[in-house]
């Protein structure tokens, strides 16, 4: 089954927002520039959704963005409107789970592997033979292979417009741009044929990464190390907006953009990940369940700071984008001791 869209409804997103610093709540984004509070459509909707957070809505998710279609619709919604400008904007969602799909664009892990290699299986290799390698191994895993997903801490979660403290022994501090997927409900064995029955929408994610504790020296056979590398605290930036599924006609099909002090690092499409969305919601629900509101980052694409060679440091501004989900934009900082 694919992703379904609604051609010919005005799209909107929404997202969790205050004022003044007032309470956090819901509120329908219009064209990435106005805010109308989800308590408005309370009448409509003949529930009481004021102070009920995200992760409140998806028991009745599609009836709520019914409501809110016909209202924008047929109401004018211009008296509730606040500009997007007065308003603090935070992670759209509070998952319980975090769930990452890593190594899951094709330029992207070769050109890894062959800027860091790949644990004991690239040792003592040359950049030739290492991309040689690496290709012949993604082609393989593209037919028969199956995700490689893991967990990541929600203490991780950040805002999109936060400052990012660097860890004052980071040496690698590098960044993930990736599609997140938001999951609607309870989500356990689903076949790839039903997945997009179990996705509210899709937001932007950053899984940041201290790139040089990946792999551990004194446990070369083990493997990756995530919590060292990928956990800590603001490591991943989420939002700015909630897009609802029914207004992404294709998420295989959308551009990613990241850029670091105005510099463009990762400009690619979702059409290049190995395993497709719905692939990766059978897998993973096929081992672990997922709870409403949770969050599957979908891997990163090409141009990495290790491809580069240049990670991020104090005083840096990194944005990310992803066509039709807005953007975020995130400051760095040192830690201080």
């Amino acid at each position: 089954m694919e992703a379904q869209s609604s051609p010919g409804k005005q799209k909107f997103a929404l997202g969790t927002f205050s004022k003044g610093g007032g309470e956090h709540f819901v509120g329908v984004v219009l064209d990435e520039q106005f805010v109308v509070p989800l308590d408005h459509f309370c009448a409509s909707l003949g529930v009481n959704v004021a102070g009920v957070l995200m992760d409140g809505l998806l028991p009745f998710w599609d009836r709520l963005l019914d409501v809110i279609s016909m209202e924008i619709a047929s109401v004018d919604l211009s008296r509730y409107a606040i500009s997007i400008g007065e308003l603090t904007i935070y992670s759209p969602v509070s998952p319980r789970q975090i769930i990452c799909t890593g190594a899951n664009y094709k330029k992207h892990v070769i050109d890894l592997v062959v800027a860091q290699g790949a644990g004991v299986d690239t040792e003592g290799m040359s950049v030739d033979e290492r991309r040689e390698h690496v290709t012949r191994r993604v082609e393989q895993r593209a037919k028969d292979g199956i995700p490689y997903a893991f967990p990541k801490l929600i203490s991780s979660l950040a805002d999109p417009f936060s400052q990012i403290t660097i860890p004052s022994d980071a040496k690698q501090f590098d960044w993930e741009l990736e599609l997140g997927v938001v999951i609607s409900k309870p989500a356990w064995r689903v076949p790839r044929s039903e997945a997009f029955n179990y996705v509210a929408g899709y937001t932007i994610v950053n899984d940041l990464s201290r790139r040089e504790l990946i792999y551990r020296d004194d446990m070369r056979g083990i493997g990756t190390d995530w919590l060292r590398a990928k956990s800590g605290p603001g490591f991943m930036p989420c939002g700015p907006f909630l897009v609802p599924q029914r207004f992404v006609a294709d998420p295989q099909d959308l551009k990613l953009r990241l850029t670091v002090n105005g510099k463009t690092m990762q400009n690619e499409s979702t059409a290049d990940m190995i395993f497709d969305i719905a692939t990766q919601i059978e897998y993973v629900t096929s081992y672990a369940r997922l709870l409403p509101g949770d969050l599957l980052a979908t891997g990163s694409p090409a141009g990495n700071g290790m491809h580069h060679g240049v990670f991020l440091q104090a005083g840096d501004v990194m944005t990310g984008a992803i066509e039709g989900l807005g953007m975020q934009r995130n400051t760095f900082v040192k830690e201080r001791n």
